[in-house]
């Protein structure tokens, strides 16, 4: 009696055929590529991605990876196009067609809409030959590799294949316009990807909101400042740069005759700091380590630029 395969023998075999056909991909990438990246950098509108069923979901994945990261794209349902929304495509956009047949009917407005306003068409799919690979100004053909499902119809490896080549594209679209965090941070202000990104000084407080303190500054005026800022610190500055810090704990070591002193006297010097372009994560970092609530902000000439408190880092989500 034939012994039925565990879930994780099924696994590994969907991973190995999927693998696989990874490598295969990679090792016979086209030199379509190229012109596929080059003409796509080069284009005025959007990248408009389309397919039917499975297709289109990966279709539509492969357009908002582009579109976060630098390349406008949009995905455009076959169906709907057919229906009004082939007025979504201009001749200012590239068409990007999945059909891992390549005789998706579902696609053939949209290719006839591409021949008649002279829309460059990129074809991804497994049958050059066929009428899709046979329309397209360039062909991304994927690899002939076996589905993963075992009975080689539900799209397994075809789907992975697909998604990777559209990683592929968008990375290289990436890359080349010169896209950077700072650029990946304005698509993405919320949710813990923005949060990973802020810097100090999206944060951080300036100006009149800093509790600042001179040398000379009577401890009883001092006291008066750090409690009107409300931050439990004030820093201690000389021509406009940081010389220490005064906190919690330096008015509890001068606690006997705090009110002979001034700030100076009190003051830590040396204190920790941060600079303003500095990630909030290392900001929290800093705090945690040296137990603080509160961290200046200097310049790289220690001029003060602001304070960051951890409650601001935990209202950004970072924690």
């Amino acid at each position: 009696m034939r012994t039925a395969p565990s879930p994780s023998d099924i696994a590994r075999d969907v991973l190995t055929v999927e693998a696989e056909a990874l490598v295969q991909l990679r090792e016979g990438l086209p030199a379509t590529f190229d012109d596929c990246v080059n003409l796509l950098l080069g284009v005025k509108g959007r990248v408009i991605l389309s397919g039917m069923g499975k297709s289109g979901h990966i279709a539509a994945k492969i357009a908002a990876t582009m579109a976060s990261t630098g390349t406008p794209a949009q995905y455009v349902h076959p169906g709907e196009a057919s229906h009004g929304d082939l007025g979504m495509i201009t001749s200012q956009d590239a068409l990007i067609l999945i059909s891992n047949s390549g005789e998706t009917k579902e696609l053939a407005d949209i290719i006839a809409h591409a021949k008649r306003f002279a829309i460059p068409l990129i074809g991804i799919t497994k049958k050059p030959d066929g009428t899709l690979g046979r329309q397209a100004d360039h062909v991304l053909p994927l690899p002939d590799a076996p589905e993963a499902c075992g009975i080689g119809m539900a799209p397994t490896t075809s789907t992975t294949c697909t998604a990777a080549l559209g990683d592929a594209l968008a990375v290289a679209l990436m890359r080349l316009r010169g896209f950077e965090k700072e650029n990946f941070l304005a698509f993405h202000p919320g949710g813990t990807l923005g949060a990973q990104l802020l810097t100090v000084s999206a944060v951080m407080h300036t100006g009149n909101e800093l509790p600042v303190v001179h040398a000379q500054t009577p401890m009883s005026d001092t006291l008066l400042e750090m409690t009107a800022k409300g931050f439990g610190v004030a820093a201690l500055i000389e021509n406009g740069k940081l010389i220490g810090v005064i906190t919690d704990g330096d008015l509890r070591r001068n606690m006997a005759d705090l009110m002979s002193h001034n700030a100076g006297e009190v003051a830590t010097s040396n204190p920790r700091t941060i600079l303003p372009d500095a990630l909030l994560s290392e900001a929290l970092g800093v705090m945690n380590t040296n137990k603080i609530s509160a961290l200046f902000a200097v310049d790289a000439d220690g001029t003060l630029q602001g304070l960051v408190h951890i409650h601001d880092i935990l209202r950004a989500g970072v924690a």
